[in-house]
């Protein structure tokens, strides 16, 4: 008997390679957790008979020659099999896209990628081996890679993600039923624990990104609390979000994150959960860690870190050529054009910015007489600037908001660099402009 399993709180991702995986391995039923999320639930409900699916306490573990494991690399994580773990005889293979953490699973083969989502391996096989699927299987693997990958947008996202999913877009997957699973609508006890986090929201500010944390009690069992950090992240418009979910004898820590600093999965491996780039979770006993050193932990991880993390003041240009708010605009356009610079700060006295001015800003000129005017009269002010521990990805945030191409680096009220559009460039593609 060739069995298929997965993580408990079992995701869309970790089902539809189950069910991926009965389709690659003939004969291969499929082995579904007692605890799944609740669209997964929902989605069961109306839609197992249309699959070869199995609880574990349905399973005779004495008839079972090959474990498929998927989504997870860790034998805690797998709902009733320990009686399977320690089968010398048994032959394992192991689909997973987590790449924190050291695998427990010694498997016979395994494929692990760090890729948006676990169902892109088993397309990348059905595409292989011209595997026929129809329209309901082609949606079920369109809603795990949709939600492991955030819609495609999560920064663990891959090309081979966006490709696995136009194939299953051309096997007809039905994007108005990926939509309803995708974006179930809220409980009131969902929308109670989501009010309270909004009320309770501790914001910081940790290389440059913005964070959200935590630690909220419940009274009572809540359903898919993942969605709502999701959602809790999105509304408090924070780079990444931790809440710390409190019971009676555990705490659930649920993570989310848009930032490629803030890479959720490793920060819940350190607490022996596991997830990817942009989300991941961990269970802990209270006995182990109250919810407030958990807190205290992850602020000291991300602190950590931060002094790892390329700043702006790593990749800004300095020294910078400047000059005084006096200096006639002729002069500053041969100061460029001998420079090769797109831009000019403009210092006025005590090392203070006056203003920038920019190739743009000779287009204000229309008569020769104003090139002998100071730059002062043509000069933008009120200029953003940046810290030198501000973080790339902030720095060309902050470009795209204010529609700039150069922010001075200020520190201790005195400019010591700027970075531009080139820097960025730099920094992120290895591009320089011809």
């Amino acid at each position: 008997m060739i069995i298929a399993t997965t993580h408990k709180n079992t995701d869309f991702d970790a089902l539809a390679s189950v069910i991926a995986a009965t389709i690659c391995y003939p004969g291969c039923v499929g082995v579904i957790p007692k605890a799944v999320n609740r669209n997964v639930a929902q989605f069961l409900s109306t839609h197992k008979t249309a699959f070869n699916l199995l609880l574990p306490n349905e399973i005779n573990s004495a008839e079972v020659s090959r474990l498929i494991v998927v989504d997870t690399n860790q034998w805690h994580r797998l709902d009733r099999m320990d009686e399977l773990r320690h089968r010398d005889d048994l032959a394992i293979d192991l689909w997973d896209h987590h790449m924190t953490g050291e695998s427990d699973i010694v498997a016979d083969r395994v494929c692990r990628e760090p890729i948006g989502a676990t169902v892109t391996l088993f397309v990348r096989e059905m595409i292989k081996r011209k595997i026929r699927i129809n329209a309901l299987v082609s949606t079920v693997l369109l809603i795990g890679l949709y939600e492991d990958t955030g819609h495609l947008s999560f920064p663990s996202t891959t090309p081979e993600d966006a490709r696995a999913a136009a194939f299953l877009l051309e096997n007809n997957a039905d994007l108005n039923v990926a939509g309803f699973f995708l974006n179930p609508p809220y409980e009131e006890t969902q929308r109670e624990v989501l009010f309270e986090m909004m009320k309770n929201t501790e914001k910081l500010t940790i290389n440059g990104n913005s964070l959200g944390i935590n630690i909220i009690t419940l009274d009572k069992k809540v359903t898919d609390l993942a969605s709502v950090v999701n959602m809790y992240r999105k509304i408090i418009n924070a780079d990444a979000v931790f809440v710390i979910f409190v019971n009676s004898s555990r705490s659930m820590v649920i993570g989310r994150s848009n930032s490629d600093q803030i890479h959720i999965g490793k920060i819940m491996a350190e607490f022996g959960g596991g997830g990817h780039n942009g989300a991941g979770s961990s269970s802990i006993k209270k006995s182990v860690m109250s919810p407030e050193k958990i807190k205290t932990a992850i602020l000291s991880i991300l602190a950590k870190d931060q002094e790892k993390t390329i700043h702006i003041g790593d990749i800004m240009s300095f020294p910078v050529i400047s000059v005084t708010p006096d200096t006639t605009m002729r002069e500053v356009r041969e100061l460029m054009d001998r420079e090769k610079i797109r831009g000019v700060m403009v210092i006025g006295e005590e090392e203070r910015i006056e203003g920038i001015i920019v190739l743009w800003d000779f287009k204000k000129i229309r008569k020769e007489r104003q090139w002998n005017s100071p730059v002062k009269a043509f000069m933008v002010r009120n200029v953003a600037t940046l810290s030198p521990e501000t973080s790339p990805e902030k720095a060309a945030q902050t470009m795209i908001e204010k529609d700039v191409g150069h922010l001075p680096v200020v520190k201790d009220g005195k400019m010591i660099g700027i970075v531009t559009r080139t820097d960025i460039l730099t920094y992120f593609y290895g591009l320089l402009p011809d």
